[in-house]
């Protein structure tokens, strides 16, 4: 197989790789590889011998950034795999704390762009929506499988959809009739259903968005590494994450702040409270940082990008 063009514009590329402060020597990880933009810019922020490890669901995404990044040779290591799964793909290239993590946790433009993956309701294909399309369930077999109860509560949860009842009944009695069988006959089902329409907004936006976040599990996935990144990352070491999602930026805007909580207690009561006491990471970004104007009026899809950083705390 030939190597599938990933033509996509790197999103917050300088205010990323500032916020990560790659530096000579130090081994980062892009847990959301994707064609490779921010992992170029770290390799060469980190020249001559930092590492990067990165990591990617979608083979034809790793496919793509092992050519752009072969100039790089041993420097850089890549791994087909989930990002939720970073400490254990660490841990088995026998690394135990690494100076950094990034993480673009939005869809791929290529990933929209192309057809046959089922993500466009612009574009006729089939109902598929899965970012590794390898494994794991589809869209059209999740729609199958769901009750409408539970549909409506996805597309109103991960979609914000106002008529996320009236889309699910539909949804289901077409699926029931047959009659639903590619991303065009979704989004004509949609458009039939919903009985206003925004100004500049495709009626299929919100749906098309909640089953694809629920067909990728996207929310659990950046949960479990919320929960699980502290343990990898060295003193003094970063993250940084880029969220496309209201509902994945506040929980990466929660994590953060929880983390660099000052306990407000004296150390004796926090032992017994069985928590730190002191804050284990510093906030570096008090309020999200967005695309400037240029970027959004060169990239649209840049426009609802929001980074947020964290650094490890340095103890005397």
């Amino acid at each position: 197989m030939g190597v599938v063009p990933f033509v996509h514009a790197t999103v917050l590329a300088e205010e990323a790789v500032s916020y990560l402060a790659p530096r000579p020597g130090g081994v980062y990880c892009d847990a959301t590889l994707g064609g490779g933009g921010h992992a170029l810019r770290v390799l060469e922020a980190s020249a001559p011998d930092g590492r990067l490890v990165g990591i990617d669901r979608d083979p034809s995404a790793l496919e793509a950034a092992r050519a752009r990044l072969e100039k790089f040779g041993e420097r850089v290591t890549l791994v087909h795999g989930t990002f939720d799964r970073a400490g254990e793909i660490l841990r088995g290239l026998g690394l135990e704390a690494i100076d950094g993590f990034v993480l673009d946790v939005g869809v791929s433009s290529p990933q929209l762009d192309h057809s046959e993956r089922g993500f466009s309701f612009q574009r006729e294909g089939p109902l598929d929506m899965r970012m590794d399309p390898s494994s794991g369930e589809t869209a059209h077999a999740l729609l199958e499988r769901i009750d409408l109860d539970d549909l409506a509560n996805i597309l109103r949860r991960y979609g914000e959809e106002r008529y996320a009842g009236r889309i699910a009944r539909n949804i289901k009695e077409a699926m029931a009739a047959g009659v639903l069988r590619n991303t065009t006959d979704l989004a004509a089902l949609i458009a039939r259903a919903v009985p206003t329409q925004e100004r500049h907004k495709d009626p299929a936006t919100r749906t098309f968005q909640a089953l694809r976040i629920a067909v990728n599990d996207e929310l659990g996935q950046l949960e479990r590494f919320l929960d699980g990144f502290t343990s990898w990352v060295k003193p003094g070491g970063r993250v940084v994450v880029i969220a496309f999602h209201s509902l994945e930026d506040a929980m990466v805007k929660n994590r953060f702040r929880d983390l660099a909580k000052d306990p407000g207690v004296p150390p004796d009561v926090a032992e017994k409270m069985g928590i730190l006491p002191y804050a284990e990471f510093n906030l570096l970004t008090r309020k999200p940082i967005w695309p400037t104007d240029d970027e959004v009026a060169k990239n649209p899809r840049s426009r609802s990008a929001r980074l947020r950083a964290v650094e490890r705390c340095i103890l005397d």
